[in-house]
């Protein structure tokens, strides 16, 4: 047994067994969503996180259920699920990566396993139990998923969450948005992500501290009486979003933007003047590279009492402020 497991009641090869289990069971309850592509595509974001994570040495798979459930799972050993419902809900990489993230994160700890140990209680010898003794801990390990974990246990996997997406080269802000699209949801939502919403809001702040410890900037608030979105650092401000663009309202596109604009600041070779400026007739589109940084809208230039190519200017004078500074 590897020191990490020393003195538990389950092995790792009885954690993946039981988690194999599990995953059978879900996949014949909820079947996987018929999309190779989506299927190859959860799984190498899951993948690229494992690569990062603290515990490499177990069998991992990704795979969507095919289910309109916004809902993620992660039974024993590192077999971990998405429901379709959360992939709809956050369509980009770099939000599945924080949700996948976190629940990688569960694995880590073996949070189930250690829930499942805690049931078993004094029931040290195996054969005390009547039965069949793998159905007995694949139903052990199912109520342990099913019933949630402790709110610390999601504290702590919301940290790995962000750890695990931002180590791993995704958009800083990704852990952030995640949580922050799981707070709106209706609340008779059933999802393992949020129990209630006052604790929705207690973990948004703590991933926020992880984010500030991290040194992820520039920021982001809201203002204009919630109505917009604006980047920020220090007394540097860019101007405000107002727009909803592809389905992102406007608090979700400046934490794109920010995250994008922190990774391109890592860059070696970063400088403002490597910015380019391209339209549509309609929007426009600041690049970086082939980067796609942000999209300006007539709703967003609207609201500055600007034409979306002179806000777009200001956008691009503000970036090379913001490099200067």
């Amino acid at each position: 047994i590897p020191v990490a497991q020393a003195g538990s009641l389950i092995s790792t090869q009885q954690e993946i067994e039981i988690g194999r289990d599990v995953g059978r069971q879900l996949e014949k309850e909820y079947g996987l969503v018929e999309d190779p592509e989506l299927q190859a595509r959860v799984d190498r974001i899951g993948k690229s996180m494992v690569a990062v994570c603290d515990r490499r040495d177990l069998p991992y798979s990704f795979k969507v259920l095919n289910s309109k459930e916004v809902n993620a799972l992660a039974a024993p050993g590192g077999f971990i699920y998405v429901f379709k419902g959360l992939v709809d809900l956050m369509p980009s990489d770099d939000e599945l990566a924080g949700v996948i993230g976190h629940e990688l994160g569960h694995v880590v700890k073996r949070h189930a396993v250690r829930q499942m140990e805690k049931s078993l209680g004094m029931t040290l010898l195996f054969g005390l139990i009547l039965g069949d003794k793998a159905v007995f801990l694949q139903n052990l390990a199912m109520n342990a998923i099913m019933a949630g974990y402790s709110r610390e246990d999601e504290r702590q996997a919301d940290q790995l969450g962000f750890i695990h997406s931002y180590k791993a080269g995704y958009n800083p802000y990704s852990m952030m948005i995640g949580l922050q699209k799981l707070s709106e949801l209706d609340s008779n939502s059933h999802y393992d992500l949020f129990s209630d919403h006052p604790e929705s809001q207690a973990r948004i702040s703590l991933v926020q501290g992880y984010m500030n410890s991290a040194g992820i900037k520039p920021h982001v608030a809201m203002t204009d009486g919630g109505k917009a979105a604006q980047i920020y650092e220090g007394e540097w401000k860019m101007p405000p979003l107002y727009g909803t663009y592809d389905g992102y309202k406007p608090i979700y596109r400046a934490d794109f933007a920010a995250g994008i604009l922190y990774r391109l600041s890592q860059l070696p070779d970063y400088s403002a003047d490597k910015f380019i400026v391209d339209t549509d007739g309609t929007n426009c589109t600041i690049y970086y590279g082939d980067q796609s940084v942000l999209v300006v809208t007539p709703e967003d230039a609207s609201a500055n009492g600007m034409s979306v190519m002179d806000l777009t200017g200001v956008y691009v004078q503000k970036l090379k402020e913001w490099q200067a500074k």
